[in-house]
């Protein structure tokens, strides 16, 4: 009996030998193909925006020029005009999604390198739509110091009131009481945030990525929509907080027909 019980213990441990090496084989078979990585080939896309003025944007919007306004009839001359565009996104024509990381641009009309957005590593293929966020979302605006386009010596954050100045326009006119202008649109929260998504269609012009290529959006930004709903700046020249007026100048050029798309070019 203690023979047959000792044999059977040769045998299993021989079994569990066998299927050990089996085993180790299949895992080291240098033979077994490993997966192959998927490679993403990816290309560039510029938002460049150019700024107009009047009913069909037939006038080029410079600073420092006499602009009369369409609706109002008030004569305007711009010396500054900034504003931020953030958490800025592509529509592919699948339905999926790129998304600009750590998207927070502030457009500025006296520097021309910021009048254009580039998007890296942007996955091949058609996209039908750009989504971006007019002003800075909220988390940012009680985040603190912060760098780059967020930066408070840009001159774009209250550090009285702890949010950022959405848009800042100022400049001169012969029909304000006080010869100026100064629009400082801000506001976050509540029922004087001014903060809006924007949609802006490629309408059939679908944009193309191609592998390292740059395909552009060409974007007309018409900042006269800030006195579609606002009063003349003979009765309003100047804004500085939050606020009912801030909200419907904000309104007028975030909201409406301000930004459009001009042309594609791959």
């Amino acid at each position: 009996m203690k023979t047959i019980i000792l044999k059977f213990i040769a045998v299993a441990v021989v079994l569990v030998s066998v299927m050990t090496s089996c085993n180790k084989d299949k895992t080291e078979d240098p033979e077994t193909p490993s997966p192959t990585p998927t490679v993403v080939e990816k290309g560039t896309v510029t938002i460049d925006l150019s700024h107009k003025w009047g009913f069909s944007n037939e006038t080029d919007f410079v600073l420092g020029i006499d602009l009369i306004h369409p609706m109002k009839h008030d004569t305007l001359n711009f010396t500054k005009l900034k504003y931020y565009i953030s958490n800025v996104k592509l529509k592919k024509a699948d339905g999926t999604w790129f998304t600009q990381t750590e998207s927070y641009h502030l457009i500025d009309l006296s520097e021309v390198s910021s009048l254009a957005i580039t998007l890296n590593d942007v996955p091949v293929g058609d996209y039908t739509d750009v989504y971006f966020t007019m002003g800075v979302d909220s988390t940012r605006n009680v985040s603190g110091a912060q760098a780059g386009a967020l930066a408070t010596s840009n001159g774009m954050f209250w550090s009285w009131n702890s949010g950022y100045i959405m848009l800042k326009a100022e400049g001169t006119s012969i029909n304000s009481t006080s010869g100026s202008f100064a629009f400082h649109l801000g506001g976050f929260s509540g029922v004087n945030n001014i903060v809006t998504e924007k949609y802006v269609q490629f309408a059939g012009n679908n944009l193309t990525v191609t592998k390292n290529h740059t395909s552009s959006a060409f974007l007309q930004v018409n900042p006269g929509w800030l006195w579609h709903s606002a009063p003349s700046v003979s009765v309003l020249n100047t804004v500085h907080m939050p606020g009912t007026d801030a909200k419907t100048m904000a309104d007028g050029f975030f909201t409406n027909n301000s930004i459009t798309l001009d042309h594609i070019v791959e």
